[in-house]
């Protein structure tokens, strides 16, 4: 059973938090497979296939319906995640910014199918092994990024600034950042601290995406720790053997739109609930409606605001 998180903790993406990204992959895969209007990612089902974890990779290829093992509400939160993040770039490149960058990239893919402008530099931050692992097994499926992909091989507990200008990031043009799914496996003085380290090195005009949890009311965590064991659960008796509860950090922490106003960011937002409205998707059920105030957030830097 997977450990709980702690200081230096490793992984890979078979492993702890990184076969959270390897989950994400699949539900990608099964929500391609099911409609591409919303999301089109060609590259999820032979990232999970080539990470090797049994039980996503069957889900991944259609092999094994989905059924109680994920969820639906988790594989329509794929679809309008992914969407999300996809028009964020696209918004942002379109509007004149060239240089991206990717916190936490996992198996993440859009260096690779996004249609990036000409001359438009993609930064991917990640484990040296994770960075390593998606850059052979692309490579080897002929996959050739459409933009400049740049690679930061660090753990972003590390000095990942330092990495990011090594690659050739540079803090004097606007960036387009993207958080995604990254906040809640930070410990909410880790969280602070990305947020305000990419707002040093951001330009004016400088864009930035990311999710926005409501503080938790009474009792929220437990529910969501007690859904988390017991998909978990179902998991293992399928041999895949880990414990999602125990690979997030639970606790008080700053609601990161708030957050990121006070320094400088105008944002907008939008919930889950709503952009499964906009995307005509079956609305939550009842037991989903906390997980429907959670916030996405863009927004643009302005520090003259400040």
């Amino acid at each position: 059973m997977a450990s709980a998180r702690y200081d230096g903790d490793t992984w890979d993406l078979a492993s702890s938090v990184g076969a959270t990204a390897t989950a994400a992959a699949a539900a990608r895969a099964i929500a391609t497979r099911a409609d591409r209007s919303l999301i089109d990612d060609p590259f999820a089902e032979p990232l999970v296939r080539a990470v090797g974890i049994d039980l996503l990779t069957r889900l991944a290829t259609g092999e094994m319906s989905p059924g109680d093992l994920v969820e639906q509400v988790w594989i329509d939160v794929a679809k309008v995640r992914t969407k999300f993040y996809d028009e964020f770039f696209l918004d942002a490149t379109n509007a004149g910014v060239r240089q991206a960058v990717i916190l936490a990239s996992g198996l993440d893919s859009r260096a690779y199918r996004l249609p990036w402008p000409s001359g438009t530099v993609v930064y991917e931050v990640d484990q040296p092994q994770v960075i390593e692992f998606k850059t052979r097994t692309l490579a080897e499926l002929g996959a050739v990024p459409t933009a400049d992909r740049r690679v930061a091989a660090v753990d972003l507990r590390d000095d990942w600034p330092a990495a990011l200008r090594t690659a050739g990031f540079d803090p004097a043009l606007p960036t387009a950042w993207s958080a995604e799914g990254l906040l809640g496996y930070l410990p909410p003085e880790a969280q602070d601290r990305l947020l305000d380290t990419l707002t040093g090195l951001s330009a004016p005009g400088s864009r930035v995406a990311t999710e926005s949890r409501p503080t938790p009311r009474p009792g929220d965590e437990d529910k969501t720790k007690q859904r988390l064991h017991s998909m978990s659960e179902r998991w293992r008796t399928h041999g895949f053997d880990t414990d999602m509860a125990r690979l997030r950090y639970f606790g008080e922490r700053n609601e990161a739109a708030p957050y990121l106003t006070d320094r400088g960011w105008a944002l907008n937002a939008i919930t889950i609930r709503d952009l499964f409205a906009a995307n005509d998707l079956p609305p939550l059920k009842d037991d989903d409606l906390r997980t429907g105030d959670t916030l996405y957030v863009n927004g643009t830097l302005d520090k003259t605001a400040i």
